[in-house]
């Protein structure tokens, strides 16, 4: 089975048929998905979805992006659904983050600031995190190294940095992260990450409905199409697809702590 570790199935873009495509999973190979909360509305269509999927995990949290609409009040309520869950199927607080890629219009200082807070509430929660870093890549390594490290404390979420930078979030702890881009013609860098990542440290993404492999560039993901991505990370490892799926499987369960 595959593990879809990235998802925003409570998009818009899926309100048309979220039901039927969530019922369609298994039978195209996904046994487990973690939808990823980004903003504030999606914390709670996030924890909604995993108290009503069962093969649905939620992790929340608050992207870059949605950092200016923060505050203090955000965290409690990201603590309480956690508190209330108890365990069950919430599994991480993200994607949280840095992105300094064409956001002049959100200071890099503030988008700092609540890094480091989700960073903290994720200490206090003991859950691990999920990692957006997006054109910000010795800043998000300098945080992480002073607040959050430690065998499996979290994932490098849709990795696009170099080798040599996965090098130095492996060394703190974390997982890689690796979707559709893996598949692109012309994506080097990700493919050379995709062949040097240890084997129980790789993690498969789709990040839906965003990223779609090739052949399916430019439509709507979903987590189906992770067969693709399977394909290229096992061609590029020596492996046969098989022993992809089942490594990544067990790296995902072990990262979120769900029982395999």
């Amino acid at each position: 089975m595959i593990f879809d570790t990235h998802a925003h199935y409570d998009s818009e873009q899926f309100d048309g048929d979220r039901e039927a495509v969530l019922a369609a999973l298994k039978e195209g190979g996904v046994g487990r998905v973690a939808n990823i909360a980004a903003d504030i509305p999606s914390v709670e269509t996030t924890f909604a979805l995993a108290r009503t999927y069962d093969q649905v995990y939620g992790v929340l949290g608050i992207h870059p992006d949605g950092v200016p609409d923060m505050g203090e009040g955000t965290v409690e309520r990201i603590r309480a659904l956690v508190r209330e869950d108890g365990g069950r199927k919430i599994v991480a607080v993200g994607e949280i983050g840095l992105d300094y890629y064409h956001r002049d219009h959100i200071p890099r200082e503030l988008q700092k600031k609540w890094f480091v807070r989700q960073l903290e509430l994720s200490e206090e929660l003991g859950l691990p995190v999920v990692i957006h870093s997006r054109e910000a890549a010795q800043d998000t390594y300098e945080i992480l190294k002073a607040c959050r490290t430690g065998d499996g404390c979290g994932i490098m979420h849709c990795y696009s940095y170099s080798r040599e930078m996965a090098a130095r979030f492996l060394d703190l702890g974390y997982y890689i992260a690796l979707g559709g881009v893996v598949t692109f013609k012309n994506a080097r860098a990700a493919k050379e990450v995709a062949a040097y990542v240890p084997e129980d440290r790789l993690l498969l993404e789709t990040d839906c409905p965003y990223m779609a492999p090739v052949p399916y560039r430019g439509t709507r993901n979903d987590s189906r199409l992770l067969r693709e991505v399977v394909k290229a990370v096992a061609a590029l490892r020596g492996v046969s697809e098989a022993e992809a799926e089942e490594m990544t499987w067990r790296n995902a369960n072990r990262l979120y702590r769900i029982p395999d």
